[in-house]
Formats: structure tokens, C-alpha cells, sequence
């Protein structure tokens, strides 16, 4: 399946607008089940270098094949296809046998680490 990126944060020298830092979310959509994990990219930008795209002239596709080339591509697409998996087939479940309704939904907080008598 293919990955979507969106950038979420850029970090820039003032001096130059030279992107030094990018934060990214990876996701992954199968049907109605979307999954996404953070991803970090670091660079050294060269003002001086032939190929020096200034900040305020970026586009996000840009910004994007940046990140793909920083990242390990196939690490990222492990981890989603891992989390997609765990959603679509997962291996633990909420519910009470008594119960006519299970509260799938509802999240377990605020439960006591040890019943007391």
C-alpha cells in the first residue's frame, strides 16, 4: 500500500532559509482503517549550492521527496503495515461474557492497579 506524507513542522536557519529540520506524518489507508506514525528528517543546506531552493520558494511535493530520500522508507512501511495489521486483526479484546454489550470504545483509564477487599 502507498504511503501519504503531510509535513507538520520545518525548522529553518534565519540567516539563509536554509530547512534544517522536517517533521512529517507517514500514514497508510486500507479501506476505513488510516494509520500514521511520526517521521524526523535532518539536513545541512548549502545556501551556496547550484540546486538551493530558499524557504520561501519550497512546494510541499518539494519539501516531501526531501524527506523520502532522509528516511528509511521501508522501515516506515513496515511499522504501518504492522500497525494495520494489528488494527484489522487484532490480538486482545474489550468485553465482559456477561455483559449484552462490550464497551469496545471506551477507553480503559482511570483503572485500579490491584482490587482492594
Amino acid at each position: 500500500m502507498a504511503i501519504s506524507y503531510t509535513i507538520d513542522k520545518m525548522v529553518r536557519n534565519t540567516s539563509d532559509g536554509g530547512v534544517i529540520r522536517v517533521r512529517a506524518i507517514a500514514s497508510m489507508v486500507d479501506g476505513d482503517i488510516t494509520v500514521s506514525d511520526m517521521v524526523h528528517a535532518s539536513f545541512t543546506p548549502d545556501a551556496s549550492a547550484s540546486g538551493f531552493i530558499s524557504f520561501d520558494s519550497l512546494t510541499e511535493a518539494e519539501v516531501i521527496g526531501w524527506v523520502e530520500s532522509a528516511i528509511d522508507v521501508d522501515a516506515v512501511t513496515a511499522s504501518l503495515q504492522a500497525k494495520l495489521d494489528s488494527v484489522k486483526t487484532p490480538t486482545t479484546a474489550i468485553g465482559m461474557p456477561w455483559a449484552t454489550e462490550n464497551p469496545a470504545d471506551e477507553p480503559l483509564t482511570n483503572l485500579p492497579t490491584k482490587c482492594e477487599d
